[in-house]
């Protein structure tokens, strides 16, 4: 187990994924969020959003969290799950801090949340994993703006399968006042035509809640994402399909392109 001397996580990639100030970074937020058309139906229980520059993946991840505002005064927990890009782990990691740090503020850390998920054996501390991940980082400041007062959980998702992933949803999914978000990213530098034919089939496969249908390069959260489409099985969720672009049509060239897509998971209606 290793444990951070600061009880604060610094934001590691602001100024790089995203502006590193504060009225900069709070202005493009709100500027993705009020691109996107608007939300008709009840908020979602749970959204799938991509991790990358704000640049590439900003609009996208907007058509996630337009669907989000309107929970503002509800939701008082995150429960963030992404893949793991640098330090590998097994399992799902958690860090030992009590709150992360982004050019927005401080979210503070569900650390009632955390010390039940640690019950399971699929979960451990271990700050390393965390330290410099990306892809729970970006999430947070659109969760800042669009957001009230709230408390994060978050996990880095390694070396795990769907039922283990959906073992710590279920723990901590909660009602109205839990937001579930899982991060990721469709397919990686593909030539134009071939990455849309690529992420129209990860489109289907979770449309279709069947983590098995998911290629092994064809989303860098499969296994988180994978966790949450066991859950949504399991409690007959809801999906809508919100978005889905390539870097190709939001700031890049269409020679190499890296996919997103933007979900939204709603519970049934009594």
């Amino acid at each position: 187990m290793a444990r951070e001397t600061s009880h604060v996580r610094p934001a590691a990639v602001a100024g790089l994924f995203y502006p590193g100030d504060a009225a900069t970074l709070a202005g493009d937020v709100r500027r993705y969020l009020a691109a996107v058309e608007a939300p008709t139906g009840p908020p979602p229980k749970a959204v799938i959003a991509p991790h990358a520059g704000f640049v590439y993946s900003g609009p996208v991840a907007a058509s996630a969290y337009a669907r989000v505002a309107p929970s503002r005064d509800v939701v008082r927990r995150v429960v963030l799950l992404g893949p793991c890009h640098r330090v590998a782990v097994r399992g799902l990691a958690v860090p030992s801090v009590d709150a992360f740090q982004t050019p927005l503020g401080r979210v503070p850390l569900d650390r009632e949340a955390l010390d039940r998920a640690l019950a399971l054996p699929q979960v451990e501390v271990f700050d390393p994993t965390h330290r410099d991940e990306h892809s729970l980082e970006v999430h947070l400041p659109f969760l800042q703006v669009v957001l009230g007062d709230f408390a994060l959980a978050p996990f880095v998702v390694g070396a795990a399968t769907p039922a283990e992933v959906a073992d710590v949803l279920e723990l901590l999914w909660g009602g109205d006042e839990t937001l579930i978000v899982v991060s990721s990213d469709l397919s990686h530098y593909l030539p134009y035509a071939e990455a849309q034919r690529c992420d129209d089939a990860t489109r289907a496969a979770i449309e279709a809640l069947r983590p098995d249908a998911i290629g092994r390069d064809a989303a860098c959260g499969r296994v988180p994402v994978g966790g949450l489409l066991e859950v949504a099985r399991r409690r007959h969720l809801a999906v809508e399909t919100l978005d889905l672009r390539t870097s190709g049509d939001t700031a890049g060239d269409k020679a190499r392109v890296v996919g997103y897509g933007a979900w939204a998971f709603r519970e049934a209606t009594p």
